[in-house]
């Protein structure tokens, strides 16, 4: 801001844990911005919320500004300066204000520079999307973040439309550059193309390089000026984050939205910066027209997911036409900044103990992606259908890469390789050393398998299967399964665990559904069917089991064991020198694409929970309650009932 006037401090975004996030990708029909945009109204935002930050509209996709803007392309119409209000209100609070600003996709600017667009694979100029490799950074993105910083002293920006809105570029001067920097004279047009992953990753460079540019330039000019990319460093860019982004964030799905947080939190936690996630308030099917708000109950658990895995949180409420907001919504929010708060000192920055580690290979990411960054072909869903059946048995897993593990897998009891098909050679031969070490390695997927083959002790027998008819069984239980399989071939040292049944019976013709061997001090084990995809799309118990039954084998210990429900994620952290064991309640409707907002999630208890511990805790208590709990204590195990859980609690020992 500018003047001399002083102001309370406003916390950094690494200080920060809540917020509350507005825009409305202001269009042609926004000719009275400002209207409804008064003090008054940011006032009681802040009042209601209490944020450590609020984030408002400035720049949507469509590329018009949502403030006079001198350097860009403002809206067709003004009543007064909507910014400066908001500003102005959230520096006499202390509250941070953050912009959401679209770069990548920039409608407008292509209007009126057409030479700024990234060209197609067919030559033709896109009409949405500039391009990473051109002048658009320089010409306008880099100029209007400066007057944000500069005019209106705000603290940062939210840069939406980047990574995930990047496409290949087929401009004439790249695809000089890319013959020139790798020799090859045939640009790749199409996936089955020779080198379309060498021209990917060029493309992907690119827009490492466009976004290191523009925030160098902006810590340049302004070094407390501080910037995300959405998405950038996420699930979508799963790699280590070599720019000097000030904090990590993205907004999950706004429908099956606790399964959404669940993956995304925890491929965001261990990349070392600040990080939060933004829920959608609101729900309804794309296309549809209109939305309904989510309620209070249903908003509550999408935040509980987060705080449980150590990030901050804040909620997207749309804006209307002329910037204001809809006040009714701030009652919602404000409850649910309550129950964030009550959980805050016990959760944000809690560092997870090392216990199951499911790999997110980058590697294997990037050369499977028809996309240069965002996993919207389904590449995830193998990762994503184990990660929720190793939760849904209450197992505490974390997301991580290959730059998390590298260096440091012995701190892990299991690492477990959700059907991935590549992985590089030196991180391969980490593992292996890994498990001679004494530690456990689990391969989902033939495919994974037999990139482990001569350790598993087998032969995989002829070519994978495609989505033949079988039938899992496990614990006496028959399921089936449509998914690609393998027949294996056991050799000496290597046996076998479960069934696969070409009936819905156990006579008959069968085949090994997993097999473990011991490896050195170790254990290293396969499953020979996709897992993983399966479960997303057709979960049954039976699958649940066998793969929780498969864990327990290699890992029979883990620190925490619940039993009682299956509705129930387990998070075992430390913070300030205490265990924090974090249960959330994931039962109620959430996955339900049919359903828009609900306000029912059911209680789920008693559930019994046994802590292993060195030594008799001081104290053990469930929070944010403050109540002690009654537990017995024995050969180094705390064993307590807990009676009811509704949404989020916290047990704390001591």
């Amino acid at each position: 801001m500018t003047g001399r006037t002083q102001y309370p401090r406003r916390p950094k975004r690494s200080e920060s844990f809540l917020g509350i996030h507005f825009d409305f990708h202001a269009g042609d029909d926004c000719t009275e911005i400002g209207k409804n945009v008064t003090r008054e109204m940011v006032e009681e935002i802040i009042a209601q919320v209490h944020p450590d930050y609020i984030q408002c509209d400035c720049k949507g996709h469509r590329g018009l500004s949502s403030y006079p803007t001198k350097v860009g392309n403002p809206a067709p119409g003004f009543v007064k300066d909507p910014l400066r209000i908001w500003r102005e209100v959230t520096a006499e609070h202390g509250v941070a204000l953050y912009l959401h600003y679209s770069g990548v996709w920039d409608t407008e600017a292509l209007k009126h520079h057409p030479s700024w667009a990234r060209i197609d694979e067919k030559g033709k100029r896109d009409k949405n999307n500039t391009s990473v490799f051109g002048p658009y950074v320089d010409r306008l993105l880099i100029p209007q973040l400066k007057e944000l910083a500069g005019e209106y002293g705000v603290d940062g920006v939210w840069v939406d439309g980047e990574c995930w809105a990047t496409v290949p570029d087929y401009g004439k001067r790249v695809l000089e550059a890319f013959r020139a920097q790798t020799g090859i004279k045939d640009v790749p047009h199409k996936p089955e193309d020779p080198h379309y992953f060498e021209f990917l990753e060029f493309c992907r460079e690119g827009f490492r390089c466009y976004l290191n540019h523009y925030v160098t330039e902006m810590h340049r000019s302004y070094p407390h000026f501080q910037i995300a990319s959405n998405w950038g460093y996420t699930s979508f860019m799963p790699e280590p984050v070599n720019v000097t982004v000030d904090y990590i964030s993205g907004d999950y799905t706004p429908r099956n939205s606790v399964n959404s947080a669940r993956l995304e939190g925890r491929c965001i936690a261990a990349q070392g910066k600040p990080w939060d996630l933004m829920a959608w308030s609101f729900s309804a099917k794309w296309g549809e027209g209109g939305w309904s708000t989510k309620s209070i109950p249903q908003l509550k658990q999408e935040a509980a997911i987060v705080l449980a895995l150590g990030g901050g949180f804040q909620a997207y409420f749309q804006q209307k036409r002329d910037g204001s907001i809809s006040a009714w919504q701030m009652k919602l929010m404000g409850e649910v900044a309550q129950f964030c708060r009550a959980r805050q000192n016990l959760c944000h920055r809690a560092k997870p103990v090392p216990q199951i580690a499911l790999l997110y290979s980058g590697k294997a990411f990037y050369r499977k992606n028809p996309r240069l960054f965002a996993p919207w072909t389904g590449l995830l869903a193998p990762m994503q259908g184990a990660l929720q059946s190793l939760l849904e048995s209450q197992n505490s897993v974390e997301i991580l890469m290959e730059h998390h593990l590298s260096g440091r897998m012995g701190e892990y009891p299991l690492i477990i390789i959700p059907e991935w098909e590549y992985l590089e050679p030196g991180f391969r031969a980490e593992l292996l050393g890994y498990v001679k070490n004494g530690g456990n390695l689990l391969l989902i997927g033939p495919k994974a398998a037999a990139m482990f083959e001569k350790e598993l002790k087998v032969s995989l027998q002829g070519e994978v299967k495609e989505g033949s008819v079988q039938w899992l069984e496990h614990g006496g239980w028959l399921a089936v399964l449509k998914t690609p399989s393998q027949a294996v071939k056991l050799h000496e040292g290597a046996r076998p665990f479960s069934k696969l049944y070409k009936e819905n019976d156990h006579v008959g013709l069968s085949e090994v559904a997993a097999s473990i061997a011991e490896y050195g001090k170790g254990k290293i084990a396969a499953i020979y069917f996709d897992y993983g995809e399966r479960y997303l799309h057709g979960a049954t118990c039976v699958a649940r089991g066998f793969l929780h039954g498969l864990v327990r084998e290699l890992f029979p210990k883990p620190m925490v064991e619940v039993s009682g429900s299956h509705d129930v994620d387990v998070s075992v952290n430390r913070i300030g020198g205490k265990l924090a064991v974090n249960l959330v309640n994931t039962a109620g409707p959430h996955a339900n694409t049919q359903v828009y907002a609900f306000d029912n999630i059911p209680s789920v208890g008693p559930l019994e929970i046994t802590i292993h511990t060195r030594s008799r805790p001081s104290s053990v208590t469930l929070e944010p309650a403050g109540t002690p709990l009654v537990y017995v204590f024995a050969e180094g195990a705390i064993k307590l009932t807990l009676p009811r859980l509704e949404i989020h609690d916290i047990i704390v020992v001591e």
